[in-house]
């Protein structure tokens, strides 16, 4: 099983593809490693031999390319710094609210989960002071 920086590959998968499930490497990076290291994309990675995969590993060293945890680590402390600089991109982070101009007033559930229904249906009408209560009807 090809282990590439602590994720394990999934094994059925041709390569191009199984490349992809490392975070922070796409169709088009992973196509570009596999090319650099003169490996056929149709090969699955249970065929992969241990010099293949270091070969891949190295050049995504080489390459000094982010991914996996450093690559999530630089994203958690830009979105910090925008929090602590007070920008506004950083206040919509901080409420959970979508960063990039779209609308609020209606969809954004993604960002903002489940609706909570605020208010009631319908309210009761409390009694006002002047009115005469009701009559009671008249009985037998």
């Amino acid at each position: 099983m090809a282990r590439i920086s602590g994720v394990d590959l999934p094994k059925d998968k041709r390569v191009d593809i199984a490349i992809g499930y490392l975070y922070g490497i796409g169709r088009k990076l992973g196509s570009d490693i596999i090319a650099e290291a003169q490996i056929d994309p149709a090969t699955r990675v249970k065929n992969l031999t241990e010099a293949e995969v270091n070969k891949i590993s190295s050049i995504i060293q080489t390459r000094e390319i982010r991914i996996e945890g450093d690559l999530r680590r630089d994203i958690q402390a830009n979105v910090r710094r925008l929090m602590d600089i007070g920008a506004y991109r950083g206040f919509r982070h901080r409420r959970n609210l979508p960063c990039r101009g779209q609308r609020t007033k209606t969809n954004a559930r993604t960002r903002r989960g489940r609706r909570k229904t605020v208010g009631s249906a319908r309210a009761e009408k409390p009694a006002s002071a002047g009115a005469k209560p009701a009559a009671a009807p008249a009985g037998k």
